[in-house]
């Protein structure tokens, strides 16, 4: 049963009215539309009209762009529905979820490094702020996973921490200004990433914590956004057998497909009267948990409301129309879920809207990556370096004490399509500019010769060392660990016990399972250019460290020694 007058929406009689009212008028495969929120890949008008009017989905999210671009399709596909559409956007770390040319406020685990919990309403009322100038209404944010597993290549520096309390917290306090700002949250993952040291992007994942682990854990983080009001709860492709037992279920069924975890757990237990979307769909979490023909309606049955991105939106339809001719999927629970998207359409005061208002004019487009906006990021980054340790006293650094340094750049395989940037170019200027001559190290040019690379000609040549790595998760990766060039590891710290060596991460945290003997580290957790300059200020000694780290850094390892 829903509660339309709770939380999270809270609606008014005319609001319920508009739910009922519209429900009623919807044909079967119209409200199957609603079921769908595909992603759109192109910003070809015909292609997008096409999408809309033949399947009339619940909305859809459109891949980042110029901000231009971006609101400008957004604007379209109103356009294109007689239901407002939910326009969703990936906005966890700032406008660029959404927009190439917005802020990049920091990543989550960055604005926990601050221990400032007003952070991450800043965080979000730039999100909220950049997101709603383009016409985005649900941001599939925050990330509420808990970092238990440092090995896990995909939550990482997109939590806020291994601590449950502290994400409790945070996210708690982000959906908060979210709601006030009139932007609907989707927390996630359902039941919880992080444990597992796999990515549910590429194979279903586990939560393997007992229930009263997980109560004590990830149980009080739900319970926290629920309260906080967040609109939805995205539903992982992760498995939590504990649980799944307890209430007599299949234990290999991730979330998304299990009526024992959205149903008994969520919404029964947690008491969660929100919307619930699955992850998207086309993850190989998802695909193999069952045929495809199955899963589709079977997501749905288990309790999701929204079913999130296809790999064909016209083979998803017929297989959902299919489960509902076979009664695999029933027509109350589906108008159940199509009641709980109007609903969130209604809560955000979409209805009250003609299409031509519910994307803003042009002009709104001047906060994207306003002065402001960047000043408070730059506020959040000077509180968020940390200084994990600094055993031979190396730091400040001076161009007079450490002028030549031989400079190590450690970079991974780029985003979600592969796309690489160079995000150090920044940074080699500012040491530059400050008096330090910088070495960069050019593993392509190395030959077998290097090898036989004396300590003595590199203690000659160079006073410092130094590693700039930007390896920071992303789907599809496996692990964040450090790949050495080969052979041997040519760009490995295998002078470190004489040549001061100094190693900063602007991603993964936990680098120093991988170089444990390098004296001093730092970790920054975002690679953006005010993070870079915070850096800076703070190696020279013109600023003090004063962000603590939200993770083991050291993994449960002792901190090393100095070599004699």
């Amino acid at each position: 049963m829903i509660d339309l007058k709770s939380a999270p929406f809270n609606l008014s009689e005319s609001d319920i009215l508009w739910v009922q009212s519209t429900l009623e008028k919807m044909t079967i495969d119209e409200k199957i539309g609603q079921l769908f929120m595909p992603v759109g890949l192109s910003s070809d008008k015909a292609e997008l009209r096409h999408t809309i009017e033949t399947w009339k989905p619940a909305g859809m999210m459109f891949r980042p762009g110029k901000s231009t671009e971006v609101q400008d399709v957004h604007r379209f596909l109103q356009q294109c529905s007689n239901i407002p559409l939910l326009i969703a956007s990936n906005l966890e770390s700032g406008g660029t979820g959404s927009a190439v040319d917005g802020t990049e406020f920091g990543c989550q685990m960055q604005i926990a490094a601050t221990g400032n919990i007003e952070q991450a309403a800043h965080l979000a009322r730039v999100t909220a702020t950049e997101g709603q100038a383009l016409g985005v209404n649900w941001s599939f944010s925050p990330v509420v996973d808990i970092d238990l597993n440092p090995h896990n290549p995909i939550t990482n520096v997109r939590t806020f921490g291994s601590d449950s309390h502290t994400v409790a917290r945070f996210s708690a306090r982000y959906i908060q200004q979210m709601n006030l700002s009139g932007m609907a949250t989707a927390a996630k993952h359902f039941p919880g990433d992080g444990v597992d040291s796999r990515d549910q992007h590429i194979v279903m994942t586990q939560n393997s914590l007992s229930c009263e682990a997980w109560d004590n854990s990830y149980g009080k983080v739900w319970r926290a956004v629920i309260e906080a009001g967040t609109m939805a709860i995205m539903a992982g492709h992760i498995s939590l057998p504990a649980y799944a037992r307890a209430f007599a279920a299949d234990p290999a069924l991730p979330a998304s497909l299990s009526g024992a975890l959205l149903q008994n757990l969520l919404r029964e237990k947690l008491g969660f009267n929100g919307l619930i979307v699955t992850d998207a769909t086309a993850m190989v979490g998802f695909t193999t948990a069952m045929p495809r023909a199955k899963a589709v309606p079977a997501a749905i049955a288990a309790g999701c409301d929204i079913f999130l991105f296809n790999k064909d939106l016209q083979e998803d339809f017929h297989f959902m129309r299919q489960g509902i001719e076979t009664g695999a999927l029933s027509l109350t629970r589906v108008d159940e879920a199509v009641t709980r998207t109007l609903a969130m359409k209604a809560s955000l005061g979409l209805h009250r809207l003609p299409a031509s208002q519910r994307v803003p004019e042009p002009v709104a487009l001047e906060v994207i990556g306003a002065a402001a906006h960047h000043e408070l990021a730059a506020e959040c980054a000077r509180q968020a370096v940390t200084l994990v340790k600094d055993e031979a006293g190396l730091l400040p650094l001076s161009p007079i004490t450490h002028p030549r340094v031989l400079l190590f750049t450690l970079t991974d395989d780029g985003d979600f399509f592969g796309h690489k940037t160079d995000v150090f170019t920044g940074a080699i200027d500012g040491l530059r500019e400050r008096g330090f001559v910088i070495d960069r190290f050019d593993p392509s040019q190395f030959t077998m010769r290097d090898m036989k690379l004396s300590i003595g000609n590199m203690v000659e040549k160079y006073d410092l060392a130094l590693y700039l790595a930007n390896i920071k998760p992303a789907s599809n990766k496996t692990s964040l660990r450090i790949n050495w060039t080969r052979p041997m590891g040519i760009d490995a710290p295998w002078f470190s016990c004489e040549l001061p060596t100094l190693f900063i991460s602007f991603g993964n945290p936990y680098h120093l399972f991988d170089v444990p003997k390098i004296p001093t580290y730092i970790n920054a957790y975002t690679a953006s250019p005010a993070t870079i300059t915070a850096t800076i200020d703070r190696l020279l000694g013109h600023a003090a460290f004063t962000g603590t780290s939200p993770v083991d850094a050291l993994i449960g390892q002792p901190p090393g020694t100095v070599c004699p």
